[in-house]
């Protein structure tokens, strides 16, 4: 099987294609991808490093507070849809699979202009811009939700598979990542997602005192690629001592291991961060971001507390104080982890990948 694969700009786009990617090859001997970006993604860094090659377009998305300058998007639009086209008749796929992101757009006008069947997946409850203008080009929409449905136009090309999940997520093991780390107190991640977020990391840069004198757990500190030297520069300037319980890092590359070997994750609440936290059973606190369409973020968080499988702290209410002592009462309530723990696995679907597979089958044979 060939398969072109689109999805760009965060590692929330990116990672998921390429777990697809990962399981079609596993399941298939003969099996090709071909990757199409943008040169300012993390696509650029994730995707060769998973060894897979990839295609830029020049695409961006559209700037809702200043309409002007979406003259220049759609010119770009437009000739990007040209070039995926292009891409799209020298590899000759057999199907086409987006993951979103705005480069998703013009590859599934592309699939239809090339007649080359393809799917777009939509990872949260309420469909972003990308995927209700791809849903009249794609033979299938891919859903994490039965909620979703609602919200399309095209109902018959509906399929519910959940969100993917990458294989070493699934495959990790507490004890053994714990081992393979060297942690031996109880340990929390936070993270913002690969990008970073700002009120994020202020708070956890105010709590790196008292993380360090009270000595009480391990902390893993993801800043996000475009705020590493950003945090490094202001913990200097507030002489703040990082400890050996302390690790920062600008991405958190084994992420199987550091979510696996985790007591409590601190996130935000996009649709494969708490997907991959729901596959692992890991108690969280969710910030969920308030800069994203519809609010969706926090429609994931609350769903999770609804289900006492995490907590909640909005960005408007987020300070130092109230995260550790919110973080702090979790790690020390063993009773409330394994219940939160077991309430996770029960909204849990961690079989999404075999059920994007079988509709890339179907759409190749459909192709041939």
């Amino acid at each position: 099987m060939r398969v072109i694969f689109a999805g760009g700009g965060t590692a929330g786009h990116i990672n998921p294609a390429i777990s697809i990617a990962d399981y079609a090859k596993s399941r298939d001997d003969d099996f090709k991808a071909l990757f199409i970006g943008t040169k300012s993604g993390m696509e650029t860094r994730l995707v060769p490093k998973a060894g897979y090659d990839i295609k830029y377009i020049d695409i961006e998305g559209f700037d809702r507070r200043h309409l002007l300058k979406n003259i220049s998007v759609v010119k770009k639009l437009m000739q990007s849809r040209r070039d995926c086209a292009e891409i799209i008749r020298d590899f000759k796929p057999d199907c086409i699979v987006c993951t979103g992101g705005y480069v998703s757009g013009p590859v599934a006008m592309a699939s239809k202009e090339t007649g080359v069947p393809s799917l777009i997946h939509e990872q949260n409850v309420y469909p972003g811009l990308t995927v209700k203008g791809a849903e009249n080009y794609v033979t299938y929409l891919a859903l994490s939700f039965e909620e979703t449905v609602n919200h399309m136009k095209h109902k018959d090309k509906c399929v519910v598979t959940g969100n993917p999940i990458r294989k070493e997520i699934l495959d990790a093991d507490k004890q053994t990542s714990c081992d393979r780390l060297g942690i031996k107190k109880p340990f929390v991640m936070i993270f913002g997602g690969s990008l970073g977020a700002d009120k994020i990391n202020d708070t956890v840069i105010d709590m790196l005192d008292r993380i360090n004198a009270e000595q009480e757990i391990e902390l893993l500190f993801g800043t996000g690629v475009r705020n590493y030297d950003k945090v490094m520069q202001t913990i200097a300037a507030k002489n703040i001592t990082v400890g050996d319980n302390v690790k920062i890092t600008a991405y958190i590359d084994n992420m199987a291991d550091y979510m696996s070997a985790a007591d409590v994750v601190v996130s935000r609440a996009g649709a494969i961060t708490v997907s991959e936290i729901a596959a692992l059973g890991k108690p969280s606190i969710l910030i969920p971001s308030p800069n994203v369409v519809r609010n969706h973020q926090e429609q994931n968080a609350r769903e999770f507390e609804a289900n006492n499988a995490a907590a909640v702290i909005l960005e408007s209410e987020l300070t130092s104080d109230k995260l550790y002592e919110k973080m702090m009462s979790l790690v020390e309530n063993e009773a409330q982890l394994k219940l939160m723990s077991a309430n996770l696995k029960k909204i849990a679907r961690t079989d999404a990948l075999e059920r994007i597979y079988e509709l890339m089958i179907k759409m190749s044979k459909g192709n041939g």
